[in-house]
């Protein structure tokens, strides 16, 4: 029988990569509740026409990437490949539209059917925020800093590099959309059967094609800013300033594109150079016409997501693991006085950890496995003076303790 293993485009997250999640997530929640974002969750898999009716029933996610089936009751259901149409959806179901401007924070496991590589898997994970109801280019402003915020307090802010663009109102964009179908139409021919297909269903999506044909065809397409209307322009330009005086630092990516047609006004992206293909790590933009197409209210929106796995690349090591104290019982009566000591340190909020077998040389060595920061040892001898022996773990040094006064003596190594 061959080996088990995970299924192709997923892993086993162990101890030492949870904690630089937990890192990054617990980074992003407390930074989020600073600018006032709430905690939400949508389920992992909702019924499949959430994600159709908002990515495009001709998107490549939609075509190529969902993870789709038939549930025993007969309905189509998805696995998530996003997070921000679970959160439109609980927008319109909950009849939450009478509390706007709502501001929402997020983590958890998204899906999508990709080649495997790194920093992209087929089951990865997010955080994101999404801020509803303000139309207003300040909302825009607001979480991209928060996005700077967060990278920032995770310490990867100097390898990333923030991209903005902007992609119009309506007008603007559907004007750009004929000057560009115009453009590649007379280079059908030239370009990949990818971006063919694009040409006449979403012809945006061409500019950001990774083929490298279509790349030499791109450099001379039509810039965006030469369809921008007044309003537009002003839109960008109060972004700009805004975060010019926040002093969050950009560059502009004329070419930066979202593709799918509730997008508008202002895109983004931090990207680096330090994880090969995937350089993006922290993306999104504005979304005024979502919640509108999928059958709710017209409510303005604007937001991103960021790759659990990619920040947790950037970060390295992460945060220290907590040093454990080892409680090392040494015999019988030593065991179950340990038992009782190693619960009350616990619940006074030591991290304890438990010897369960063996001499003192073997749950010695346990305690330097685990890069424990001190050693409580209960014998015989100890016993008798109703005491433990402490041991500094990373000095050598050790005394003789009063059961009740361990607890107070531990405080230090917390």
């Amino acid at each position: 029988m061959a080996s088990l293993q995970p299924v192709r485009g997923t892993h086993d997250i162990l101890p030492d990569e949870a904690r630089r999640a937990r890192h990054v997530i617990d980074t992003g929640r407390n930074l989020a509740a600073r600018y006032g974002y709430d905690e939400a969750a949508t389920p992992i898999f909702e019924f499949s026409d959430v994600f159709a009716r908002t990515l495009g029933e001709t998107s490549d996610i939609v075509t190529k990437e969902m993870y789709t089936f038939t549930d025993k009751g007969g309905d189509q259901i998805t696995l998530r490949p996003e997070g921000t149409a679970g959160i439109a959806r609980a927008l319109i179901s909950g009849g939450l539209s009478q509390n706007l401007p709502l501001k929402f924070f997020y983590a958890g496991p998204m899906f999508r059917y990709e080649r495997p590589q790194k920093g992209r898997l087929r089951q990865f994970h997010q955080i994101g925020v999404e801020l509803l109801g303000v139309a207003e280019p300040i909302g825009d402003i607001e979480v991209i800093a928060l996005g700077a915020a967060i990278l920032d307090e995770l310490g990867v802010r100097g390898n990333t590099q923030l991209e903005l663009n902007t992609l119009g109102n309506t007008q603007s964009r559907a004007a750009y959309r004929d000057v560009l179908v115009e453009y590649f139409s007379d280079r059908r021919g030239d370009l990949s059967e990818d971006s063919q297909q694009r040409l006449d269903r979403n012809p945006l999506r061409i500019l950001d094609s990774k083929n490298e044909g279509d790349r030499a065809i791109v450099i001379g397409a039509p810039e965006f800013d030469d369809s921008l209307d007044a309003e537009s322009s002003d839109f960008f330009a109060e972004v700009c300033a805004g975060l010019d005086a926040l002093g969050v630092a950009w560059h502009r990516n004329s070419r930066l594109v979202r593709g799918l047609d509730y997008y508008c006004h202002t895109a983004f992206e931090f990207t680096t150079d330090a994880l090969g293909a995937q350089s993006a790590v922290l993306a999104g933009g504005r979304y005024d016409g979502l919640v509108e197409q999928m059958g709710g209210p017209s409510t303005p929106g604007v937001g991103w997501a960021s790759g659990i796995e990619r920040l947790s690349m950037l970060i390295g090591d992460g945060p220290e693991k907590t040093r454990a104290v080892a409680v090392i019982p040494l015999g019988d009566a030593a065991e179950a006085v340990a038992l009782k000591l190693t619960d009350e340190l616990r619940r006074s909020g030591v991290s304890v950890d438990l010897g369960f077998r063996g001499k003192m040389k073997q749950r010695m060595k346990r305690a330097n496995n685990i890069n424990a920061r001190a050693a409580v040892i209960l014998g015989d001898d100890e016993l008798e003076q109703n005491a433990a022996t402490v041991r500094d773990l990373d000095s050598g040094e050790q005394e003789l303790v009063p059961l009740t006064a361990l607890r107070d003596r531990l405080e230090q190594f917390r």
